[in-house]
């Protein structure tokens, strides 16, 4: 089982001229610690859930997978989950194609439908309805799989146009970076996921859950003819894994039976020492599993 780093927080430590480092610092020793994807998140604001307030420090997600990329050598970036109204299609292409030329094509393209209305009105993001939201993601996975391709025409969409999808230099990632679509919506995202992605990730709410999803997920497979072993199943854990390593495991192995090969875990600490706590207690064992 590979276990990616969902790095969620810049808020500990609380000195602003110490996340550069804290972050470094972090990524470094999950990198050399077998630690097989790095993942930030697509907000401005923080989130205001679990105590945490909007005005606690957050950093733009793409500018920092750069640093990160220039620090590490072998884990798989991207942001867990890039919110579909914040860039438009091209230019979130372009960024990700970016991010894996720097990166030595290491780059990741996860996407969701934006949610955080605060940080959208905020920022002059449109606020549209959900079902608006779910087209849009729809055409930016049509727009970027072109955009990854050897078509560089236009593209034309009820929400995009494009005279020309040009991208110089290609991803190195061929034929495109993995694309994963987030989120356990059963009526449009996961049939989103069969339709054109490498991977979904679901919340790791328990075992008998995340099986109901990936049923759900089988028929969406079934219903547009293709082999649901294809997608890539990845679960972002909700506890920590420190709290119980041995339950945790036991967690991993219950999800490797469901065909799941990679949980995002999330520090509950300072992140150095959540980064060297993982690699030493729960990455060996997880590494015999699946």
């Amino acid at each position: 089982m590979d276990l990616g780093l969902h790095y969620f927080t810049f808020s500990t430590p609380g000195d602003p001229s110490a996340i550069a480092p804290t972050l470094a610092e972090t990524a470094r020793i999950a990198d050399q610690g077998g630690v097989a994807a790095f993942s930030l998140m697509d907000h401005f604001f923080q989130m205001e859930t679990g105590g945490m307030t909007a005005d606690e420090p957050m950093l733009e997600g793409y500018t920092s997978l750069g640093y990160v990329a220039a620090l590490t050598e072998r884990m798989t970036l991207g942001l867990l989950v890039t919110g579909v109204m914040y860039r438009v299609p091209g230019v979130l292409a372009k960024t990700v194609a970016t991010l894996d030329v720097l990166s030595g094509g290491r780059a990741r393209l996860a996407l969701g439908a934006s949610w955080y209305e605060r940080e959208q009105a905020a920022l002059g993001v449109p606020v549209v309805p959900m079902a608006e939201r779910f087209e849009r993601l729809e055409e930016t996975l049509r727009f970027c799989l072109q955009m990854f391709s050897d078509d560089d025409g236009p593209f034309t969409g009820e929400h995009y146009q494009s005279t020309e999808t040009l991208c110089v230099p290609q991803p190195l990632t061929r034929p495109h970076p993995p694309i994963l679509v987030g989120g356990g919506g059963e009526r449009k995202t996961l049939r989103l996921v069969a339709e054109y992605a490498d991977a979904c990730n679901l919340f790791g709410t328990g075992t008998d859950e995340v099986a109901h999803k990936l049923e759900v997920l089988r028929g969406h497979c079934e219903d547009v003819g293709r082999d649901p072993d294809d997608v890539t199943k990845t679960v972002l854990a909700t506890s920590s894994p420190l709290d119980d390593v041995d339950a945790f495991l036991d967690q991993l192995e219950d999800w490797a039976a469901l065909g799941v090969t990679e949980v995002q875990v999330m520090p509950d600490r300072h992140p150095v020492e959540f980064a060297e706590r993982l690699v030493a207690d729960v990455v060996p064992a997880a590494d015999t599993i699946g």
